[in-house]
């Protein structure tokens, strides 16, 4: 960094400023893209003929398009789909081209090894897949005629242990500025400290003068802080002068009364406007969502937002959206977030990479906690050519496009530097580690870091002692804390008495997971097999994480299913509480019995079981009902009772401060072993002196296709779809829950973009516009590039079609 200085009165620098008159302009570069599957070493010439290529708009994934092979060079660890080469090319005017203006070009992520060039001119190499990063095209642009070429390798195979997806799968955008700009992510915001009375907002902006001549007199960096509702609540600035070819970091602060709290209830956002002016005229300019809120880890009370502790109910994501592959639109990803918290999910893992930028936007908006995660191995790797081979030279680089871009984010409360990393028992291990945290510390120091670290106390290749005392100061996170001998049981607390000050969180635990709708009840004409699964290790887990106050919380694997780190001829794992459709499974309502105080009553299996009749068939209920009865064609199977936590005496002996549960089980479930009858399963459940009756039934055959929408309207634009939902009914419209009838969609006035049912089992295309249904469910994404009336027909051999209508609009 070259040295500030100070001049004074430069006439000229501010009469050519003036008379540029450039400032700011993000053009959107998703559209008018040509693609080629396959290499051809002559694309990367301005001049070359792609007119035979395939058009399309960014962001892309063209893994997803192909074909589940169980010979596919990656195999399950990226579910069987092809990878390879591709190319992109995208011809371009610049409209208002301004020779003295610097433009650059910002990609947000290319799966992976890409490299870029501009009217033939080699950019540069990116080979992290998950990294935004940007090149400077200013010495090459011209004003028409530009030609972009971006060569994409992800041949070599397996380089990741799930699903990547292949190619330019997030946005593109091309940024014009003023040779006198703020640098990219070189806005800066903190609001350490603060209260419901008072709140003040730290900025720090990074400048840079590119230009011939120093800036100084009359140049100013200025700030405005605007609430929800667009009205000012604070400003400052600060006079800049700064010498040609050479940045500064301008500190500045706005004090805000009473504010609006960010929180996972609440999550306000202000929006923060960063100005360069010289006098009147503004030469560059960024906005900022600003989530003001104060966090803090404490080793006894575990994780305070604004002061109040806040146990973290979590869940681990990847990055691909079902049936959309990796080139996620928005709003599937906002569905996927609703559903969650409706469930009483507050908090994400990023597993184990950077996520989209627009991902980290919805996190702030909806109000979830983010432990934001860069990497899942360093030196030491776990499959042939993943992220190892380009540790040594991009590390810093890779973490830095992490924390840099999103440091500003409120719902970003924790930083993760690596998960399950086999250097946690190398001797570099810890330097390794330090080095990380030190980067991070540099960059920002308002968070603490932590690492998903699989193997402390295993019986082999456990995390060293010098290691996880890198994580001393900071949070030490246990993948799968209970997993090893009489952990099972203590959980923590062995590490809790041996090291008192650690602070502690489950950065990966077990889950519920499998098949939405699918149970294990055997082939056995004389009984049912019972399905058991992992319900006991997660509810025990869970009643040591809620009732002791030091653990941070939990991050249970998974929220979603994914495709990928699968064995064929599955395509996926299942270890969800919802399917990749955003279905909801049974162990979606567990986790929402503890997770929220409202009310649930949720009964498996379903009560279609043809041929068992008389069998004893277990029922499972999910609850945080005080009492439930179960009965079986109006025949009572009993009452039975839980309450979690249990009541201690209070105010004397053998009182209780509410009315006492004489509980049934100490579990979090209730379970009935019952004689299978076709009919009607009913179960009353009692809570605060109110029922709540669920009813499973035995349906008829299916007779029906019925679809819905979640939204009737939405815009033209590539990041919002409608997501059409298609049940197999029977002549009573009950959903059939053992329905795979296949349904074929029609729709006009839009394109359909992906079709997927949660069954990892079926291999057909996820874009086809045919599949089979699915535990009577399956779902189609529906995209629109224009305003105008949309119509979706959903068809099934032998049964009622149905349609509905959505309306586009810009």
């Amino acid at each position: 960094m070259k040295k500030v200085l100070i001049f004074g009165f430069l006439f000229c620098f501010v009469t050519c400023i003036a008379a540029q008159n450039i400032t700011r302009n993000v053009i959107r570069f998703d559209t008018g893209w040509k693609f080629f599957l396959g290499d051809n070493s002559q694309a990367k010439e301005g001049i070359f003929n792609d007119a035979s290529w395939r058009s399309l708009n960014l962001p892309h994934d063209w893994s997803i398009e192909g074909e589940n092979l169980e010979n596919a060079p990656g195999a399950g660890n990226v579910g069987y789909f092809p990878m390879g080469t591709g190319w992109y090319r995208k011809t371009f005017d610049v409209p208002g081209f301004k020779k003295e203006a610097k433009y650059s070009i910002e990609f947000d992520g290319v799966y992976m090894n890409s490299d870029v060039w501009i009217n033939g001119q080699h950019l540069g190499k990116y080979p992290y897949g998950y990294s935004g990063f940007s090149y400077d095209l200013t010495p090459y642009l011209k004003s028409k005629g530009n030609v972009i070429s971006v060569r994409v390798d992800n041949t070599q195979q397996p380089n990741s242990r799930w699903y990547t997806g292949s190619g330019i799968y997030r946005h593109v955008k091309l940024v014009q500025t003023n040779v006198l700009h703020i640098e990219k992510w070189g806005v800066y915001v903190t609001t350490e400290g603060a209260t419901e009375a008072e709140a003040k907002v730290k900025i720090q902006t990074a400048v840079i003068n590119e230009s011939k001549t120093s800036a100084g007199n009359n140049t100013i960096v200025k700030q405005v802080l605007r609430d929800q509702n667009g009205v000012q609540v604070g400003t400052a600035q600060t006079p800049l002068t700064l010498a040609t070819d050479a940045n500064a970091k301008i500190s500045q602060e706005i004090t805000v009364t009473q504010p609006s709290l960010w929180s996972v209830e609440t999550p306000v956002l202000y929006t923060l406007e960063t100005t360069i002016m010289v006098g009147n005229r503004v030469i560059d300019l960024i906005k900022t969502n600003v989530g003001i809120r104060h966090i803090y880890y404490d080793i006894n009370k575990g994780f305070l937002l604004n002061g109040k502790q806040v146990k973290m109910k979590g869940v681990n994501l990847h990055h691909d959206g079902g049936a959309v592959g990796a080139a996620v639109p928005e709003r599937v990803w906002e569905r996927r977030l609703e559903v969650l918290k409706a469930g009483g999910c507050n908090a994400i893992r990023t597993a184990h990479n950077i996520m989209a930028p627009e991902f980290m936007d919805l996190c702030d908006k909806m109000g979830f906690l983010v432990m934001d995660e860069v990497f899942d191995e360093w030196e030491e790797g776990k499959r042939d050519y993943t992220y190892k081979i380009y540790y040594k030279d991009w590390y810093e680089k890779d973490l830095l496009a992490m924390v840099k871009r999103d440091r500003n984010h409120p719902s970003v409360v924790m930083w993760s530097i690596g998960n399950e990393i086999p250097d946690q028992s190398s001797v570099r291990g810890p330097m390794l580690a330090k080095t990380l945290i030190d980067i991070v510390k540099r960059e920002d120091n308002t968070r603490l870091i932590t690492a998903g670290n699989d193997n402390i106390a295993s019986d082999n290749n456990s995390a060293t002692d010098e290691y996880l005392n890198v994580f001393a100061d900071e949070i030490v996170g246990y993948n799968y804390a209970d997993r090893w001998h009489n952990r099972r049981e203590l959980i923590y607390s062995i590490d809790r008495h041996e090291h008192p000050t650690w602070r502690m969180v489950g950065t990966e635990t077990g889950g519920l997971g499998g098949l939405r709708g699918s149970y294990r009840i055997g082939n056995n004409s004389d009984k049912v097999e019972a399905f058991y699964g992992p319900r006991i290790d997660t509810e025990q887990r869970w009643k040591f994480t809620i009732n002791y106050d030091y653990v941070i919380g939990d991050f249970m694997w998974t929220g979603i299913d994914y495709y990928g780190e699968s064995r064929w001829p599955s395509r996926g794992a299942s270890s969800g509480m919802i399917d990749n459709c955003g279905f909801p499974k049974d162990g979606y309502y567990f986790f929402k019995s503890i997770w929220m105080e409202e009310p649930v009553l949720h009964a498996y299996p379903h009560w279609n079981h043809q041929g068992r009749e008389g069998q004893i068939m277990p029922v499972i209920v999910y609850t945080n009902c005080d009492t439930v009865e179960l009965f079986v064609n109006n025949k009572s199977y009993g009452q039975k009772r839980l309450e979690f936590p249990r009541q201690g005496a209070s105010g004397g002996w053998n009182s209780y401060a509410s009315g006492k549960v004489q509980t049934s089980t100490a579990d979090l479930h209730l379970e009935w072993d019952v004689a299978y009858e076709p009919g009607e399963l009913k179960l009353v459940g009692q809570k605060n002196g109110e029922q709540h009756i669920t009813v499973l039934t035995t349906t008829g055959t299916p007779h029906a296709v019925r679809i819905s929408v979640d939204r009737n309207t939405i815009k033209a634009d590539p990041s919002d779809v409608a997501h059409v939902i298609v049940e197999i009914v029977d002549s009573n419209g009950r959903v059939v829950p053992t329905a795979e009838n296949k349904v074929k969609f029609e729709v006009t006035g839009a394109k359909l973009i992906g079709v997927e049912s949660g069954n990892m089992m079926d291999l057909s295309s996820p874009k086809s516009s045919e599949r089979n249904a699915f535990s009577g469910l399956c779902l189609g994404i529906v995209q629109a590039d224009k305003a105008g009336k949309i119509k979706v027909n959903v068809t099934s051999d032998g049964l009622q079609s149905s349609v509905i209508d959505i309306t586009a609009i810009q």
